[in-house]
C-alpha cells in the first residue's frame, strides 16, 4: 500500500473515498488541464480513474499515488510511476491552481525525489513537462533536472523529457521561497 509521506509542508496521503470530489475538480480544472497536456475529459470518466486508484491501484500496488493536503486542506496529486517513454519511474505532480507560487510544486516533488530514494531504492527519476510550460520547466532546471529530449505527440505537441539523479547532494535542501510553477504533467 501507498504509505502516507511528509515534507516540511505537506502532508502525502493516499486517497480515501472521501476525498473523490478534491480529484474530480483538480482534473477538471482547464489550467491543470492544459498544463498536464491532456484533454479536459467528462466528469464520470475522472470519477472512474479515482475508483480504479482505490479499487486497483492501491490493492494491486501498481505504482503509489497521493493527494496532497497542506493544513488539513487539499491542494493536489502526486505519483511515482513506471513511465512508458523510458526504462524508469516518472514523478507527477499537480497542484490546485490557488496553490501555484507558494513552492509546493518544488516541496512535492523533493518529498517524491526522497520517496524514490530511500524506499524504491532508484538512482534516478524522470518528469515530462510540456515545453510551454516555462514556469515547471524552470522549477524543475532549480530542482536540477537535465532535458533528455524532446517527445512530439501526434498532434505536433512538444513535451521535455527531463531526469534527475535521487540522491539527495544533488537535492536543494532549502525549499525556494517562491516558485511559479504550474503542475507536472502526467
Amino acid at each position: 500500500m501507498t504509505p502516507p509521506l511528509r515534507t516540511e509542508r505537506l502532508e502525502f496521503l493516499p486517497y480515501r473515498p472521501q476525498d473523490e470530489d478534491h480529484f474530480v475538480a483538480l482534473l477538471r480544472n482547464e489550467e491543470v488541464c492544459r498544463w498536464m497536456g491532456q484533454d479536459l475529459v467528462p466528469e464520470p470518466q475522472i470519477r472512474e480513474l479515482f475508483r480504479a486508484i482505490l479499487d486497483d491501484v492501491y490493492p494491486q500496488r501498481l505504482f503509489d499515488v497521493w493527494g496532497l493536503w497542506l493544513d488539513g486542506a487539499y491542494v493536489g496529486h502526486a505519483e511515482v510511476k513506471k513511465t512508458g517513454n523510458v526504462d524508469g519511474h516518472e514523478l507527477v505532480t499537480a497542484l490546485v491552481p490557488g496553490h501555484w507560487g507558494r513552492g509546493l510544486g518544488g516541496e512535492a516533488v523533493r518529498g517524491l525525489l526522497r520517496y524514490a530514494a530511500d524506499e524504491l531504492g532508484l538512482k534516478e527519476a524522470y518528469g515530462m513537462v510540456g515545453a510551454e510550460n516555462t514556469a515547471s520547466l524552470s522549477m524543475c532546471r532549480r530542482l536540477g533536472f537535465r532535458e533528455l529530449r524532446d517527445v512530439v505527440g501526434d498532434d505536433g505537441s512538444v513535451t521535455k523529457l527531463l531526469i534527475i539523479p535521487t540522491t539527495p547532494s544533488t537535492t536543494p535542501a532549502t525549499p525556494p521561497t517562491t516558485d511559479s510553477a504550474p503542475p507536472l504533467p502526467a
